[in-house]
């Protein structure tokens, strides 16, 4: 480890997930922010604290399971979205209704997310890392770019008023779906809810008998026990947390 990274852990340390108040978390799709911090969102949740969940796209191309298409499964997918944050205890659930697959401008992401973040005034926003190498999907890359570059303007009161937006105290981002984590939440005894967040509300993705739901959920097991050894915490979720300082001009902290 080099001087300065060591030098980084004592003068700004990364912050704890659980150590704030109010929480906004931005999925691309329905079912993302499930599958990626599931969890995270019950656990919190559940003890008290302000949560939020911004689902970005519609979902209108994730077909293949129900005969509905188009606009039918976009409404499918919405009330599938509602259903499972219900069931992680959130019910605070924004749609910013962008087209699924990337066929949007990234300006109208841009200024409908700050518009979200002013109203909410989050103090961390969780969102899907957008420098993982293995991700493609365009709706994952914008969405994370996106919650980034806002997280970093949200308190400058000018910036956001080019958003059409209010200003917001947001101190931190947590990136799920990540590779590199840095942070980890203990997630013993809200696995279960997770799951049922998952496949028991979107059966338009997670059919029952369906092989990717079976993959996806072996996947979610052993994460939680990688991550869980990781951290020494038994059963976690891993994320790539930047507090205010880390996310403008320290490039040690990629």
């Amino acid at each position: 480890m080099s001087l300065t990274r060591l030098a980084l852990r004592f003068a700004a340390p990364v912050p704890r997930i659980e150590d704030f108040d109010r929480y906004l978390f931005i999925g691309p799709h329905p079912d993302d922010i499930e599958i990626g911090a599931g969890a995270t969102a019950a656990k919190l949740a559940a003890s008290g604290k302000q949560v939020c969940f911004l689902i970005c796209t519609d979902g209108r191309y994730g077909e293949g399971h129900v005969p509905e298409t188009g606009d039918a499964l976009a409404a499918l997918r919405r009330d599938e979205a509602i259903r499972a944050a219900a069931v992680l205890g959130v019910h605070d659930v924004r749609f910013l209704d962008l087209c699924d697959g990337g066929f949007y401008e990234q300006d109208a992401l841009l200024f409908s997310l700050a518009k979200v973040v002013g109203e909410f005034a989050p103090d961390i926003i969780l969102a899907p890392d957008p420098c993982v190498g293995s991700e493609g999907h365009p709706d994952h890359l914008n969405a994370g770019r996106a919650a980034q570059q806002i997280a970093v303007c949200a308190v400058h009161r000018g910036i956001m008023a080019r958003y059409g937006a209010e200003n917001a105290p947001v101190q931190a981002i947590a990136f799920y779906m990540t590779a590199k984590p840095n942070r980890f939440v203990r997630t013993a005894g809200f696995i279960k809810r997770q799951f049922s967040a998952i496949f028991d509300c979107f059966p338009s993705q997670f059919p029952p008998q369906d092989p990717t739901g079976k993959s996806i959920a072996l996947y979610l097991k052993l994460r939680a026990l990688d991550f869980g050894l990781r951290s020494f915490k038994g059963c976690a979720e891993g994320f790539r947390v930047l507090g205010a300082l880390h996310m403008h001009c320290m490039p040690e902290m990629d």
